[in-house]
């Protein structure tokens, strides 16, 4: 019983990586078949309004360091 175990894990340790490559086709063909289900052109018909972009940037747009064309040069 214990040789038999044995010889499972020793397959196991050997070609762990076959195992790997089958999930990730897995996902991959899971990824793929989702992707067909999306209606790319319903969406951006209907497509929200993205609120206003807020960042704390906006008082630093009045302080302009750089100089107005209206001022002479010095």
């Amino acid at each position: 019983m214990v040789l038999q175990e044995e010889k499972s894990m020793d397959w196991l340790a050997k070609y762990w990586w076959i195992l790997v490559i089958v999930f990730l086709v897995g996902v991959l063909l899971n990824v793929i078949k989702d992707l067909k289900r999306v209606d790319h052109k319903k969406f951006l018909a209907n497509k929200p309004e993205l609120p206003p972009h807020r960042d704390f940037n906006d008082k630093w747009d009045d302080d302009d360091d750089w100089p107005k064309k209206d001022q002479p040069k010095k």
